[in-house]
């Protein structure tokens, strides 16, 4: 009989002990991959130094991730508080682009603001036909990383590491509003799109008739 397939698994104590073989191998296995620590469970301090080290490195792992959640609620909650300025701010002025470019940096706390359309129009950027839906693709709201793109932050592009192009519905040309920043935790794409698409809509909703 010819050798089992790798898909047999092995018995439970087997198993167990290729795992602590693999790890006596490579000692330094699970101090390089901290994440792995979250789904351990914590060894009892009695087993000696060395095992409270590792508990040590779990609580730290754990005290890691809860301060980045911490950190990310926080700014999502900033970042709500900022859009009702910016609503505000746009059923008082003149412009609704210049709002968007001038007002809503400060506004929203990022390096840039920009209001595209596939139209030109004074104190927009200028898209070509079929953009928006081309970086958009049927969505209200598309958070990236690095995208730097001169077309939808035009000078403002060095300073996009992280940017926001939110759909502005209902307008006779295509549009969005495109937000660079530098920071990501200001864009957390999980915990923010509600609120962008509510802006964006905001836009639309004091355009010009």
């Amino acid at each position: 009989m010819g050798p089992l397939p790798d898909t047999v698994p092995l018995p439970e104590d087997e198993a167990a002990e290729s795992v602590a073989a693999y790890l006596r191998a490579h000692p330094g296995f699970l101090a390089a991959r901290p994440a792995l620590y979250a789904a351990l469970t914590p060894p009892l301090r009695r087993h000696g130094e060395g095992v409270a080290d590792h508990l040590a490195a779990m609580v730290a792992a754990a005290r890691q991730d809860a301060a980045s959640v911490v950190a990310t609620r926080r700014a999502n909650a900033s970042l709500a508080a900022r859009v009702q300025e910016a609503v505000l701010a746009l059923f008082t002025a003149a412009s609704v682009p210049t709002c968007v470019s001038e007002l809503f940096p400060p506004l929203l706390g990022v390096d840039a603001a920009s209001l595209c359309m596939e139209e030109e129009l004074p104190g927009t950027r200028r898209l070509p036909a079929g953009e928006v839906e081309r970086r958009l693709g049927g969505r209200s709201v598309a958070i990236g990383a690095a995208r730097q793109d001169p077309a939808v932050h035009g000078e403002a592009a060095p300073l996009a590491f992280h940017d926001a192009l939110v759909l502005v519905p209902g307008l006779a040309a295509p549009a969005m509003l495109a937000l660079a920043t530098r920071h990501a935790n200001l864009l957390d794409a999980s915990h923010v799109a509600g609120v962008l698409s509510f802006l964006g809509r905001a836009v639309a909703a004091t355009w010009p008739a």
